[in-house]
């Protein structure tokens, strides 16, 4: 499929369509099984700090606050994915790929992935501050409390449906920033020399010329991540790459593959 150009301050910007999530996962799923060894290296890093979490987090008695950091998982997810979109990057290219190509690359940009690293980090500490907040104007002790309990009062409390939808409301507007920001900005940073604050600013505009699609790839994102966080992480071994390198296309779609 033909993106069209957007002829405006940003002339690199196209315009992609909602069928294009699509072609972006199949590519996503493509560069996995290109580079398996590195890409599910990766997910398998992540994936195993993200249940060396769950494990201490429920020992402490603070299951509760794995939402809270599922959350915010999210809202870092591109920095997290930064040495695959390096992968898919020099896929594209031709470049040869081994561990220390990979981390090199990355590392010659780290001067930028690190302001951006800095941005997504605040929101993220936003966020978790926030969580707090809400969790405390609805559970009167303030203290987190285990999974199990947790989940059962949700249900039972007649009061759940406020604190959902307040805890909602919060953190769909950190996840909104921080994905218009970033969802963009993080390959381009790998892809360009460019500034973060050009790279932010590209990103906000592609998001917001595309937005119904992006409502939509930003559901599938949260949609994968999710179902790869409920097998216990082990399906983040493989979801966290593939949404990785599929960003990264449609990143290219969104630039324009020139």
């Amino acid at each position: 499929m033909i993106s069209m150009a957007v002829h405006s301050l940003h002339p690199d910007v196209r315009l992609v369509t909602p069928a294009q999530a699509s072609e972006w996962l199949n590519a996503g799923w493509r560069d996995v099984w290109r580079n398996p060894l590195l890409s599910l290296g990766f997910g398998a890093l992540y994936a195993g700090i993200g249940l060396t979490l769950f494990v201490v987090l429920n020992a402490l008695g603070m299951g509760s606050l794995l939402f809270a950091m599922a959350a915010g998982f999210m809202l870092v997810g591109p920095l997290a994915a930064v040495f695959l979109y390096e992968i898919s990057r020099r896929t594209e290219t031709g470049e040869p790929i081994s561990l220390g190509l990979v981390l090199g690359g990355v590392k010659s940009r780290l001067d930028q992935i690190g302001n951006m690293g800095l941005v997504l980090s605040i929101l993220l500490m936003a966020w978790l501050l926030a969580g707090l907040v809400v969790f405390a104007l609805f559970y009167p002790p303030g203290m987190p409390l285990p999974l199990g309990n947790f989940i059962e009062d949700v249900v039972l409390r007649p009061e759940s449906f406020r604190f959902l939808m307040v805890g909602t409301l919060v953190g769909g507007a950190l996840a909104v920033i921080a994905f218009s920001i970033s969802v963009f900005a993080m390959p381009m940073l790998l892809d360009r020399d460019v500034g973060v604050m050009e790279a932010m600013e590209f990103s906000v505009y592609a998001v917001r010329v595309n937005w119904r699609t992006m409502i939509g790839w930003a559901a599938t994102i949260a949609v994968v991540t999710f179902f790869g966080m409920a097998t216990a992480f082990v399906g983040m071994i493989v979801a966290l790459p593939v949404v990785a390198h599929a960003s990264w296309h449609a990143y290219r779609d969104v630039m324009g593959r020139h």
